[in-house]
């Protein structure tokens, strides 16, 4: 049986003064494929969410249609789009996910970077962690959401059925991210 830490895969990397959670993951798959499955809403529906809007005006609304029915969208600032490679996004929520000690309200900002060879993608999932406390309460709490929704676009992509990647597998991770990010 598979316990909670062996699905939680997250590292820090510090980059240009900040904490970044780093998940990577490799699909046997084209990259225009994963991009897809990242970006098209139809797609994303199926492992995450959804976004409505007009990327070009730099602002889209995403909603987590895998957290339940009730979840409000949310505004994301499209800060980098670079087909099929790389975006980057911030949320623009008036209630931030944290304050650190100097008051400094944190945002979520998160980006995909993605490489192809020899028909395997490697994706390289970053999200800026908390500074104040760098970023171990914000990263107990995201961290194995985001093993969890990755798993769960790998399963999608092989065509494995996306329901059967079980959250409560991963609901325990939070000790593996308090220990690893301390």
């Amino acid at each position: 049986m598979t316990s909670s830490t062996d699905l939680m895969t997250g590292r820090r990397e510090e980059s240009d003064g900040r904490s970044l959670l780093v998940i990577e993951r490799t699909f046997r798959a084209p990259i225009e494929d994963v991009w897809a499955a990242c970006t098209e809403p139809g797609r994303m529906e199926r492992w995450i969410g959804t976004w409505s809007g007009d990327p070009s005006s730099g602002t889209v609304m995403f909603r987590m249609t895998a957290e339940g029915e009730d979840v409000k969208a949310e505004e994301m600032d499209v800060l980098a789009c670079d087909p099929p490679r790389r975006f980057v996004v911030r949320g623009r929520d008036p209630e931030p996910f944290a304050e650190d000690g100097s008051g400094e309200k944190v945002h979520w900002e998160m980006g995909l970077e993605l490489t192809e060879a020899n028909g395997t993608t490697s994706l390289r999932f970053t999200q800026v962690l908390a500074p104040g406390d760098t970023g171990r309460t914000m990263v107990a709490s995201v961290g194995p959401g985001w093993d969890y929704y990755l798993d769960r676009l790998g399963a999608d992509l092989a065509g494995d059925d996306v329901a059967a990647v079980d959250w409560e597998s991963y609901a325990a991770g939070s000790s593996y991210y308090r220990e690893h990010f301390a």
